[in-house]
């Protein structure tokens, strides 16, 4: 029998297939949105992809951008996935061809240094089954090849090299616009939704100019962005990097292979991230205020309750920090605000443990950042934000750490713990309050209490739990005590450490 999961997009048909632990979805893997990014594509604006002939088989996950660490050599189907600049595919789950769907467009995770829409954690066919939503992940540029500002070297050829990464991401989002109703989606209907990284990326989204009305609503999972890198940084960085790679142009990094250009960029430790260059990001996201661009888009944000459990895991003190020991840590993040904000955070957490406070203040660059986003965009228009704090701390034993609630979203958590109630109370859920804010723009449904969007006079908060329930201006005491904090100086003492 002939597979009739045939698409039809503006560049040529698609084959794809029923997936394989939902028979109720159809499964699209490893769709070019782009033409590849090599030799002299490098650090250019991407190339929508080019029209064929036939139908082209959507089958197998599409090459990731290089990178390095674990993330790179992770395993789908156990076969690895091979790393190249003709990294530009998207994948695709619906419920039916037929239809008009919400679509949900994930921004994948690992900073602007790693990750891939391909990874197992992000199977989006648990979530459009359960959703009746259409679900698309993504792959583009990161690290050197995604963010290296080049427009002063390069001149306007590159004006956007210091923002291509995220200019994939638009162009994918372009190519959803233009192909998603043959994919059962409503191209009317998009949200943009990310952790971590994606989350940082959709907040980027948000202050781009060209990407306004690609995406109708916004979620920001433990990854607000308030400032980006400053075009005189990226100039900075540029320069570092052809320096040591002893290049006088632009060519002559085009000619250096992606490993070493790559490792060299590692070696000197710079932060490569979207630049504001005028054009394609034309101010900081929200600093001092939300970009014009994001001031209609309904936005749902939040952060995990613990989420420095997850990067202090190896910490061979944990569970076992001394009380000066906190006191001493704590200094390095808090500066002169230390006693006060370990005060603070010791009221908030009767019986917190010395390590236990440590990971709640070391969290606070997550949470923080988040009710930043929350209080600027709330007093800048009246289009309804809504915040949350994922609290539920029975499905690891880290806690609600970084990226822990991202199982509930996508509907694994479930098949995960089979038989755990409370994982199933949680996970209706958050993932009904997903689904619920990409199909009408707010998240209340069924099965929570009433979720009042964010003011800056209620603060109103979901914790996600079991059971959930709404808290205003949650954890008040470490939200007051923690924004006398100098950031910029407890990051510069956290780089020097």
């Amino acid at each position: 029998m002939t597979n009739p999961h045939i698409a039809s997009t503006v560049a040529g048909q698609l084959q794809g297939h029923t997936d394989q632990r939902n028979a109720n979805v159809i499964e699209f893997r490893g769709v070019r949105y782009g033409e590849s990014t090599a030799g002299t594509q490098r650090f250019k604006a991407p190339v929508p992809v080019q029209a064929w002939q036939g139908i082209r088989t959507a089958d197998a996950f599409g090459s990731v951008c290089p990178q390095s660490g674990k993330v790179g050599s992770y395993t789908v189907d156990h076969k690895k996935l091979p790393q190249s600049e003709d990294c530009l595919f998207l994948n695709v789950w619906t419920p039916a061809l037929e239809g008009k769907r919400p679509v949900m467009v994930w921004l994948h995770g690992r900073g602007f240094a790693q990750g891939a829409g391909s990874e197992p954690l992000y199977d989006g066919a648990a979530l459009a089954e359960r959703g009746d939503v259409v679900v698309v992940t993504i792959n583009h540029r990161l690290n050197v090849f995604g963010y290296l500002h080049l427009q002063e070297v390069g001149g306007p050829e590159y004006a956007g090299s210091g923002m291509v990464g995220m200019l994939d991401a638009e162009l994918a989002l372009r190519w959803v616009r233009d192909n998603i109703a043959s994919f059962g989606g409503d191209p009317g209907n998009v949200t943009i939704f990310g952790e971590s990284g994606g989350g940082l990326k959709v907040s980027t989204l948000l202050a781009m100019p060209s990407a306004k009305g690609l995406f109708h609503r916004a979620i920001i999972q433990s990854g607000p962005s308030i400032r980006a890198i400053s075009a005189r940084r990226g100039a900075a960085n540029a320069r570092a990097l052809m320096d040591k790679l002893a290049v006088a142009d632009v060519a002559g990094l085009q000619a250096v292979p992606a490993d070493k250009l790559r490792q060299a960029a590692e070696s000197l430790r710079i932060q490569l991230a979207p630049v504001v260059n005028g054009e394609h990001l034309q101010a900081h996201p929200y600093d001092p205020v939300p970009a014009p661009s994001a001031l209609d888009v309904p936005i749902m944000i939040g952060a995990c309750r613990d989420e420095a459990a997850l990067f202090l895991a190896s910490d061979p003190k944990q569970g076992k920090l001394t009380e000066a020991e906190l006191r001493e840590r704590a200094e390095r993040i808090l500066g002169d605000r230390r006693d006060e904000v370990l005060e603070a955070f010791a009221a908030s957490r009767p019986g917190a443990s010395p390590w236990d406070l440590f990971v709640a203040i070391s969290s606070q660059r997550f949470y923080h950042g988040s009710h930043m986003l929350a209080e600027r965009q709330a007093k800048a228009t009246d289009t309804p934000i809504w915040m949350y704090s994922f609290d539920f701390d029975g499905a690891s034993p880290l806690g609600p750490a970084h990226g822990m609630e991202i199982q509930y979203v996508y509907n694994h958590a479930s098949r995960n713990q089979p038989g755990d109630e409370a994982v199933v109370q949680v996970e209706t859920a958050v993932s009904g309050a997903w689904i619920a804010f990409a199909r009408t723009g707010n998240p209340n449904h069924a099965t929570i209490p009433d979720w009042p969007s964010y003011s800056t006079e209620t603060r109103a908060i979901m914790v996600f739990d079991a059971p959930s329930h709404v808290v205003n201006d949650l954890r008040a005491e470490e939200r007051k005590a923690f924004a006398q904090v100098d950031l910029r100086r407890s990051r510069a003492v956290r780089a020097r450490a």
